[in-house]
C-alpha cells in the first residue's frame, strides 16, 4: 500500500548505506566529491518500491546538506537504489520535506 511520507527520523545504518550506494551518482551529476557524506535523518514512503528523503551532511565544519530522494526497488528486482532527484544548499536545520 502506497501512501506519505513517514515521519522524519535519525538515519540508521541500512540508510547510511543506502546514501553510500547512490553517492557516486550525485557526485557526476555535481561534478565535485564529497569527503564527507554522513546520513543524518530520513523519511521513507512506500511506493512499488520504497522511497526515501535522505538529509546527508557533506561537510565537517559547516552544517552544510544535501537532501537526496532514493528509489529502492523490490528485491525480486535485484536492482540498487537510484537517486531519483536531489536539492543542494540545504542546511542541518532545513526541514526534509518531499521534493
Amino acid at each position: 500500500m502506497s501512501g506519505d511520507f513517514s515521519e522524519t527520523k535519525p538515519a540508521t545504518p541500512e540508510i547510511q548505506e543506502i546514501a553510500d550506494q547512490v553517492k557516486s551518482e550525485l557526485e557526476e551529476k555535481e561534478n565535485k566529491t564529497y569527503p564527507v557524506f554522513v546520513a543524518i535523518e530520513y523519511r521513507s514512503q512506500v511506493v512499488a518500491g520504497m522511497n526515501y528523503l535522505i538529509k546527508v551532511s557533506i561537510c565537517n565544519s559547516t552544517d552544510e546538506c544535501v537532501h537526496l530522494k532514493v528509489f529502492q526497488s523490490l528485491p525480486h528486482e535485484n536492482q540498487g537504489p537510484r537517486l531519483s532527484d536531489y536539492q543542494t544548499g540545504k542546511t542541518k536545520e532545513d526541514e526534509l520535506i518531499p521534493f
